[in-house]
């Protein structure tokens, strides 16, 4: 009789032993949370900081579908991204830009096979005090101010009363200086260009000078539903800008708003991409291919950028 219970229970152990093994193979396990798949684990993401409102929308909501998926994003500027990803500190990044070929010989050389995505388009936005008026400009007025040749309000606008005209950049070492440097040819900025340490204080400098032009992403600036965002839009104004070419009294002005980026009609804009290097199909894959997919890109139109992968109309309302 003992020996009967004795085979009962190691009939009962080793079916134990089988089930938690297919619940493993399965996905159910407690441990499912460590296991790096597209749907769980734990990945660390570098983040170009003018993305952070967006992806910290997009992070919380794949975090909320995915209970064992946990992405930590790390918001830095482009220059250490890209440091870290070349490193293989991070193995993915949300970048305004690609790798160059340099890069991608790099990692080749080492057996990596980077995969690029592009989510989203962006456009750069300039904002000025509320206190001054001189809320519009030309393409080439921008254009002089980046090289040098426009330094003071009264060559904006002759009826200024501001005087000194001061840029203030993120960092300079974000893709923000980087943007117009590679847009205008430039090797490097006027005297008057500083720079802060991050879009939050841009937006504080701008505040508190009445001469002074921030230049941030439209991620910051464009959800009026967002409480963060929403209170950012009360402390500055946004300039209309002109396109290339256009300086007519007939000439119309556009803001950074998703319809005019999408048609091409604001004339500062650039892609937004996820870079991953994982050699397999795991978190990085996932959370990159959730926000190129449909429930991403909603968030991504909901930010303000436009998708990359839905279109955009452009609703023009007459009063």
């Amino acid at each position: 009789m003992q020996n009967g219970k004795n085979i009962i229970h190691r009939i009962m152990l080793g079916s134990g032993v089988a089930l938690l093994l297919f619940l493993v193979s399965c996905g159910g396990a407690p441990n499912q949370k460590d296991v790096d798949t597209p749907t769980s684990g734990h990945i660390k993401v570098g983040v170009d900081d003018s993305y952070r409102l967006l992806i910290e929308a997009e992070s919380y909501t794949f975090g909320f579908l995915y209970k064992y998926a946990h992405p930590e994003i790390v918001y830095q500027n482009e220059a250490d991204a890209f440091n870290d990803f070349m490193n293989d500190t991070v193995p993915m990044i949300i970048v305004n830009r690609k790798l160059s070929d340099a890069q991608v010989k790099y990692l080749n050389d080492k057996q990596y096979i980077p995969r690029t995505t592009k989510i989203a388009i962006d456009a750069m936005a300039l904002i000025v005090n509320n206190d001054n008026p001189d809320t519009t400009m030309y393409y080439q007025t921008v254009k002089e101010i980046f090289q040098g040749k426009v330094n003071s309000w009264k060559q904006v606008n002759p009826k200024s009363k501001l005087k000194e005209l001061k840029v203030v950049f993120d960092n300079f070492k974000s893709g923000n200086p980087r943007y117009f440097k590679e847009k205008f040819s430039l090797d490097s900025f006027p005297s008057n260009c500083y720079a802060a340490q991050n879009n939050e204080e841009v937006i504080k400098y701008v505040e508190n000078n009445k001469g002074a032009v921030g230049v941030i992403s439209v991620n910051w600036i464009s959800d009026p539903q967002d409480t963060v965002s929403h209170n950012f839009l009360r402390r500055f104004r946004v300039v209309g800008i002109a396109m290339e070419g256009d300086h007519t009294t007939e000439t119309k002005f556009y803001k950074p708003f998703p319809g005019y980026i999408y048609e091409g009609s604001y004339p500062f804009t650039r892609d937004v991409y996820c870079i991953n290097r994982q050699s397999y199909t795991g978190l990085a894959h996932g959370f990159s291919s959730f926000i190129a997919g449909e429930k991403g890109q909603y968030i991504v139109l909901h930010a303000g950028l436009v998708p990359a992968a839905m279109p955009v109309r452009t609703v023009e309302i007459k009063h």
